[in-house]
C-alpha cells in the first residue's frame, strides 16, 4: 500500500483543497492520503476559523482517508516550526511514501535548489543575507534579496521565492534534508486565486476571501461555489453555531495575559524579542482590539503576521525555550487522530505496525508518551479548551472537554 501526506490547515476547506487531494493520489501514484492538519490554531497567529473536527470532517468527505492533529506549538509557529513538526509527523508514522504540496511554481526541482542554497549558505548568499539584516530587513526580506543576488550570479530565476506557498514548500524540503527523512517530495501548481486574494470569483477562491465573505453581511450562500457540496453542507449547519471564530473573540483573554507579563517575561516567549517585549510593555494601556495593537505594535522589522504569532505564543504560553527543546528531543512525540474512513482501517493499522511514536485515540490513554510528549500534549489540550470555552460562550453552546470529543468516522 502507498501512502501520500498532505500538510494542510483547511481553513476552511474549498475547492482548491479538495484539487489538491485528487492531484496528490493522481502524481504520486499512492493508493490513499493521509492528513497533518493545524488544530484549532493555524501558522497565521489566529484561532481557526471553524473547529477541527469539523475541518477534519470536511477533509474526510472529500477523499482523505485519515486526519492527524499537528501539535499547536507547531501550527502556529512560524513556516520553519510548522514545516519541521508535520514533517516529522509524517515520516515518525513510519508507512508514508511521499509529501506533495501546493506552490505557485509547480516545479519541484527549483525549490530543492533553493533548499539547497538556504541550507549550506554559500559564502556569496551569506554575506548578501547579513547585508540585509544590517540595512534593517525583516529576514523574510534580507533572504529572497540575498537569494535574488545569488541566483543572478549564478543565471539563475528567483522569483519564484516571492510566492508564500513557495516558500512554505521550500521549508517543507529543508525540513526533510535536516531531518534525514525518506519522504519523497511533489509540488503540484496551486490552480486559482492566489493565496492572500481577497475576491471570491469562480470556483476556485481563496481561503481568505471565503473567510472574508462569510465574516460580512452576504451570508454563507456567498462562498457556495467556492466549497465541494459536502463542505459546504457542513459550513451551513454550523454557521452562526460553532463558527465563525475570529482572533477578536480572544482579545479579553489576550489583554489580560499581556497585562501579567513584564518586558522581562514576555521575551521568554517565541517570536518574542526583546524590542517586540518592550513594545507591548509600553503600549498595552492603548489595547481596544487585537487587529488596533497588532498594527499599533507593527515596525519595519516586526511584520504583521510574526506580532499576531508572538500574541498567540504568549496567549497560550508557548515559550521559546520549551518549543526549541521539543524540536531538539525529536519533534514529535505522538499521532493524534482526529478523524478516519472506516473502509480504510487497514491504514490505522499499518501507522501502529510502523510508526515510532504512539497513536493516540483516546486522552486518557498516553502511558505510553514520554514525558516531554506529554508536556506538548498538554499544551495542545489547554489551547484546544480555551477554544471551546471561547465558542461555547460565543455561540451558547455546551462546553465539550477535549478529551470528551470523539474521533470522527465515516464509512
Amino acid at each position: 500500500m502507498k501512502l501520500a501526506g498532505l500538510i494542510t490547515e483547511y481553513n476552511p476547506f474549498h475547492n482548491g483543497h479538495a484539487y489538491h487531494i485528487k492531484e496528490t493520489l493522481k502524481v504520486t501514484g499512492a493508493d490513499a492520503v493521509i492528513v497533518v492538519m493545524s488544530g484549532d490554531f493555524v501558522q497565521r497567529g489566529a484561532p481557526a476559523f471553524m473547529p477541527k473536527h469539523l475541518r477534519a470532517k470536511m477533509a474526510l468527505c472529500a477523499g482523505a482517508s485519515a486526519v492527524f492533529e499537528l501539535p499547536v506549538c507547531y501550527a502556529c509557529g512560524s513556516a520553519e516550526f510548522f514545516a519541521g513538526g508535520a514533517i516529522s509527523l509524517l515520516t515518525r508514522l513510519g508507512c508514508i511514501d511521499s509529501v506533495c504540496f501546493g506552490s505557485e511554481c509547480g516545479e519541484i526541482e527549483p525549490l530543492i535548489r533553493a533548499a539547497r542554497i538556504f541550507l549550506d549558505e554559500p559564502d556569496t548568499f551569506r554575506s548578501a543575507l547579513q547585508e540585509g539584516l544590517r540595512q534593517g530587513l525583516t529576514f523574510p526580506k534580507a533572504r529572497q534579496a540575498a537569494f535574488a543576488s545569488y541566483m543572478q550570479a549564478e543565471k539563475g530565476c528567483a522569483s519564484f521565492l516571492s510566492s508564500p506557498n513557495n516558500i512554505l514548500g521550500i521549508e517543507y524540503l529543508k525540513a526533510i534534508f535536516q531531518q534525514g527523512s525518506p519522504l519523497k517530495a511533489y509540488a503540484i501548481r496551486r490552480a486559482g486565486a492566489g493565496y492572500h486574494d481577497k475576491d471570491i470569483g469562480g470556483s476556485l477562491s481563496s481561503a481568505s476571501a471565503i473567510r472574508l465573505a462569510l465574516s460580512s453581511e452576504r451570508g454563507a450562500e456567498a462562498v457556495q461555489n467556492a466549497m465541494p457540496a459536502h463542505a459546504f453542507t457542513i459550513l451551513k449547519e454550523q454557521i452562526n453555531k460553532s463558527c465563525p471564530i475570529t482572533s477578536e473573540d480572544f482579545r479579553l483573554p489576550l489583554k489580560y495575559r499581556l497585562w501579567t507579563e513584564t518586558r522581562v517575561s514576555a521575551a521568554d516567549y517565541a517570536d518574542v524579542s526583546a524590542e517586540l517585549a518592550d513594545r507591548i510593555y509600553n503600549r498595552i494601556s492603548k489595547f481596544e482590539s487585537v487587529a488596533q495593537f497588532t498594527a499599533l505594535l507593527k515596525t519595519k522589522e516586526l511584520t504583521y503576521s510574526r506580532i499576531s504569532r508572538a500574541l498567540l505564543h504568549i496567549l497560550l504560553g508557548i515559550r521559546h525555550d520549551m518549543l526549541t527543546r521539543f524540536c531538539r528531543e525529536g519533534w514529535t512525540y505522538y499521532a493524534k487522530l482526529l478523524g478516519f474512513r472506516n473502509s480504510r482501517k487497514e491504514i490505522l493499522s499499518a501507522v501502529s505496525r510502523h510508526a515510532d511514536i504512539p497513536l493516540l485515540t483516546k486522552l486518557t490513554k498516553t502511558d505510553s508518551i514520554s514525558s516531554t510528549g506529554r508536556e506538548m500534549l498538554s499544551l495542545d489540550i489547554r489551547s484546544s479548551d480555551l477554544y471551546e470555552t471561547i465558542a461555547a460562550d460565543k455561540y451558547r453552546q455546551p462546553f465539550r472537554f477535549e478529551y470528551q470529543k470523539p474521533i470522527i468516522k465515516l464509512p
